[in-house]
């Protein structure tokens, strides 16, 4: 199986969508680690480029992972207290990214131009109730069995593995509900799952010859830096202004593939 795309007829080569490109995947992953949904970004951009959505939404997850490793590496100070969980979590974990990552490449392209708006329009309401999921779930003082909580686990890897933008948010919200800990000990946790996910979709991907090399490759060096970066942009921005801008960009992006859906 390939590993990349024949992607020749990619219409973003010229030098200027190329850096646009490490921009995107610089705010994505900057996004990513400050408040959550940077896909709603860097993904409808490499659609605009010309990338067809399927082959975008995996591009996408190849090209930001390294992004959420150094994020993980950032959090890696607040995992001592969670850490046990990962012995648990990382198999169905691991398992639910395949998963998903299967169903995506056995998706066929206009099934996947459909379900697109509605899987924007979905990270777009998690993220906008990001606050409230969290106050509401991580104030809960009893708590669900810890099998259940692995099998909702596994059905976030499943999506994570499928689409992914929103994933963090849903993750969190499933580790309150069996897991005590500071906000920043789950954010850890979070933050090495969802590398294991990206990462495990990744290469699937890459075996199912997903990729497009160039525009990959050029938001994942934006990502690069997003995530050496995104320590200082977080004590610099307030991650709920950036949250609201994001939320607005994702109702637009939600319009706009519901439009070309239906015209397609």
């Amino acid at each position: 199986m390939p590993l990349v795309s024949q992607d020749l007829g990619f219409s973003g080569q010229h030098p200027l969508a190329l850096a646009a490109l490490f921009c995107v995947g610089l705010l994505a992953s900057a996004i990513n680690a400050v408040a959550g949904g940077g896909s709603l970004l860097s993904f409808p951009v490499l659609v605009a480029l010309g990338v067809p959505p399927l082959a975008a939404n995996a591009t996408n997850s190849v090209a930001l992972w390294p992004g959420s490793l150094a994020s993980a590496y950032g959090f890696r100070d607040q995992l001592s207290r969670t850490k046990p969980h990962l012995r648990y979590l990382t198999l169905p974990t691991v398992t639910g990214a395949l998963l998903g990552a299967w169903l995506l490449t056995h998706t066929p392209q206009r099934l996947f131009d459909f379900v697109v708006p509605l899987l924007v329009l979905l990270a777009t309401l998690l993220l906008a109730f990001q606050g409230r999921i969290r106050k509401v779930v991580l104030g809960k003082k009893t708590r669900v069995p810890a099998a259940l909580g692995v099998f909702l686990q596994f059905l976030v890897a499943v999506y994570g593995g499928y689409f992914g933008a929103g994933m963090g948010i849903v993750m969190l919200a499933v580790f309150g509900l069996f897991i005590e800990g500071t906000l920043h000990e789950l954010n850890a946790m979070k933050a090495w799952l969802g590398v294991a996910i990206n990462l495990v979709a990744s290469m699937f991907f890459l075996g199912e010859g997903l990729l497009w090399l160039v525009p990959g490759f050029s938001v994942m060096a934006g990502a690069i830096a997003g995530g050496y970066l995104s320590a200082r942009l977080s004590q610099r921005i307030d991650p709920d202004k950036l949250r609201r801008a994001v939320v607005a960009l994702g109702f637009v992006m939600t319009a706009w593939f519901f439009r070309a859906a239906f015209q397609a």
